[in-house]
C-alpha cells in the first residue's frame, strides 16, 4: 500500500477517536459515553478496548513515535508506518470508521453459542480477553525496556537501577524509597528466586489484577493506611463507614441494578470474622476488588454498562440490531481512560 494511503488511514483513525471520545463533539452535546458511570462509582473506571482493531491501531501508532494519538491526530504525515496498518483500511470510508461494518464483523466472534444474541457472559468474556491482552502488552513493553541482559527476566537490580547500593542498604520504607519498591518486588516474586518472570512482573506492575495473595495483602495494607486514622493497622466501624462502605455500596448497586444492598452494619459484621469489632487486612480482603478494581474485575461492570445502554427489550442479551442501534457506545466509552494515565494514577495514588 502506498505511504500516502497509510498516512490517510492513520490520520483518519485517530481523528475518529477525537470525534467519538468524551473530548469530542458528542460530549459537548451532553451525551454521557461512560463518564457518568465513573462519577457514580467514584473511581476512574479501568476498561478494556472493546474493538481489538482500535487497540492495535493505537499501539502501533505509539510504537512508531507519534506520542498521544488522541491529542495529536494530525501530526502523522512525517512518520513511516508498517504494513500492518493496511489491514484496517477496509473499515474506513470517506474519512470515517465504518462502525456498522466493524460490529457486523465482530458479532459472530462474540456470539460463541451461535444463538443470534450476545449474552452477558459472552460479552464479559470478550471484554476480559481484551483487558488481559492489554495487561500482557504493557508487561511485554516494560520487560523489553528493563531487561538489559535480555534473559527474559527482571532482576531486582535491573528494576531498582535508580537507587545506589547505599539506598538499598538503608531499605527506606517511605513511599517511593528503595525499601518500599523492594517489598513490592519481593511480594511479586512468587518463587523467591530474586528476579521476576513475565507473570511475576505482570503481578508487580498490575497488583490490582494479581491473584498473588502476598501482592493482594500488600495492596490492601497500602489502601488501609489512608483509612486507618488511629494507625492501629485495623479498621473500626467508623473508619470502615467513612472510607470503604460507600465505595462498596455504589459498586453493588451498579452490579445489581438497584437490588437491596447490605447496610454498613451488616457488611461490617459479615467481614468481621473473629467478631472483635475491627477489620484486619485479612478480613478486608473481600473488599479489595471494590477498593481498588483492576481491569479484569471491571470487565463485569463494563459489560453491565454496555448491556444496560443497548438492551432495548431488556432480555439481558444483545442482538445485532440492538448493538447497531447503539453502535457509538461500543467505541466512545473506551476512550474515557488512557492506559498509561491509568497506570500513573495507580502508582500516584499509592
Amino acid at each position: 500500500m502506498a505511504k500516502v494511503v497509510v498516512y490517510t488511514l492513520i490520520a483518519t483513525a485517530f481523528v475518529i477517536l477525537i470525534v467519538l471520545s468524551p473530548l469530542g463533539p458528542s460530549k459537548q452535546h451532553g451525551q454521557d459515553h461512560g463518564s457518568g458511570r465513573n462519577r457514580r462509582l467514584g473511581y476512574k473506571f479501568p476498561v478494556a478496548t472493546f474493538d481489538p482493531l482500535m487497540a492495535e491501531l493505537e499501539i502501533l501508532a505509539q510504537n512508531h513515535g507519534i506520542g498521544d494519538p488522541i491529542k495529536y491526530p494530525l501530526h502523522l504525515e512525517n512518520h513511516s508506518f508498517p504494513d500492518e496498518f493496511a489491514d484496517a483500511y477496509e473499515y474506513f470510508s470517506e474519512g470515517k470508521l465504518n462502525i456498522t461494518l466493524r460490529l457486523i464483523v465482530l458479532f459472530p466472534l462474540l456470539d460463541n453459542s451461535n444463538d443470534g444474541v450476545v449474552s452477558f457472559k459472552e460479552l464479559e468474556v470478550w471484554i476480559a480477553q481484551r483487558a488481559l491482552q492489554g495487561l500482557n502488552y504493557r508487561t511485554e513493553k516494560e520487560l523489553a525496556l528493563l531487561d538489559k541482559d535480555e534473559d527474559g527476566i527482571i532482576s531486582f537490580r535491573e528494576y531498582l537501577s535508580q537507587f545506589s547500593n547505599e539506598d538499598l542498604e538503608k531499605n527506606g520504607q517511605g513511599h517511593g524509597e528503595a525499601g518500599w519498591w523492594k517489598e513490592q518486588l519481593e511480594n511479586a516474586d512468587a518463587d523467591q528466586n530474586g528476579s521476576l518472570s513475565f507473570d511475576e512482573l505482570k503481578d508487580f506492575l498490575h497488583p490490582e489484577d494479581s491473584g498473588n495473595e502476598k501482592v493482594q495483602k500488600w495492596l490492601l495494607r497500602e489502601k488501609m493506611k489512608r483509612m486507618d486514622y488511629d494507625g492501629d493497622g485495623k479498621l473500626d466501624f467508623a473508619e470502615f463507614l467513612a472510607h470503604a462502605y460507600g465505595i462498596y455500596k455504589n459498586y453493588v448497586e451498579f452490579e445489581t441494578a438497584g437490588a437491596a444492598v447490605p447496610t454498613a452494619e451488616e457488611k461490617f459484621a459479615e467481614l468481621d470474622v473473629n467478631k472483635d469489632r475491627f477489620l484486619a487486612v485479612e478480613e478486608l480482603k473481600p473488599m479489595l476488588p471494590y477498593l481498588h478494581p483492576g481491569e479484569l474485575f471491571s470487565s463485569k461492570h463494563y459489560t453491565s454498562y454496555l448491556i444496560h445502554q443497548a438492551d432495548d427489550n431488556k432480555d439481558g442479551s444483545l442482538s445485532l440490531d440492538e448493538m447497531l442501534n447503539h453502535e457509538n457506545i461500543f467505541y466512545s466509552t473506551v476512550y474515557d481512560e488512557n492506559i498509561e494515565d491509568y497506570d500513573e494514577d495507580f502508582h500516584d495514588e499509592l
